[in-house]
């Protein structure tokens, strides 16, 4: 007796030729990256880079971003710098406006003020959500107009996007509504061929977390929520984000990519 859902002979391709694996390499492409002067931001730019996209390295500090660009281009890699706050939202629009199109947007600025929910102050909810939330929002609007051809958005959201931790409710609060708004964003721009995905990375050794590695508790917390023998290290975002922005991940739309040793698995 025959199964239906089983695919028949005749549904087979007609060629007995191996598939084969689409590319991970960018070349031709164009890509921007917000917050790419250090850390994770650094690591994306040089990562992309290194598959062959030409690259414009967006953050606010000028020194540290045209330091950024040498060291890519030492390296062999096509990049230069746009100095811009995704905060200020009418200059971030006009420096889309006037740079692009890009093919490839990955959001990596970000902030993190901490601390207990009952001493937040509305001045540090403000500043992490003007960066995390609005920043994100509409840089990737902006982008995203422009992505006439198709595309892919990449953000660098958190492992704090699906789950709360101590100190962190602020934080949460701007990373869970960026898996939010990416679904939404991929549900919307689907049937343009632009692809919206976030990369979830747990605590990445950087020069900005160096304090809370340095605590103690914070580091044994850390470790008892890792489920590798280590912690994170901006080489272990690089190769999800080139994936994401690849061909490689051509069905992946709405999805978060964990990047977290195992925290969230429980």
């Amino acid at each position: 007796m025959s199964d239906a859902r089983v695919p028949s002979a005749a549904a087979a391709p007609a060629s007995d030729a191996l598939p084969r694996t689409p590319s991970f390499r960018l070349d031709g492409k164009r890509a921007l990256v917000a917050g790419a002067s250090r850390g994770i931001g650094l690591a994306c730019a040089a990562a992309l880079a290194e598959a062959g996209a030409e690259c414009v390295l967006a953050a606010r500090d000028p020194r540290a971003l045209e330091e950024a660009v040498a060291a890519i281009r030492e390296a062999g890699g096509s990049a230069r710098a746009l100095p811009l706050d995704v905060a200020d939202v009418a200059a971030m629009r006009a420096a889309v406006e006037r740079e692009g199109p890009f093919d490839i947007l990955v959001n990596a600025a970000g902030m993190a003020r901490h601390g207990p929910a009952l001493e937040t102050r509305e001045d540090d909810f403000d500043a992490v959500m003007n960066v995390n939330l609005r920043g994100t929002y509409f840089l990737t609007q902006a982008v995203a107009r422009g992505m006439v051809a198709g595309g892919s958005i990449v953000t660098i959201s958190s492992q704090m996007g699906l789950v709360g931790g101590v100190d962190r409710a602020v934080y949460c609060a701007s990373k869970h509504a960026v898996e939010g708004m990416t679904k939404a964003m991929a549900i919307e721009w689907g049937p343009r061929g632009i692809r919206v995905n976030t990369v979830c990375p747990t605590f990445i050794r950087t020069p900005l977390t160096e304090a809370t590695f340095a605590d103690p508790e914070r580091l044994a917390w850390i470790r008892s929520k890792i489920k590798l023998p280590r912690v994170g290290v901006p080489q272990d975002v690089m190769g999800a984000v080139v994936f994401l922005a690849s061909d490689a991940a051509a069905m992946i739309t709405g999805s978060a990519l964990v990047v977290d040793g195992g925290w969230t698995a429980g």
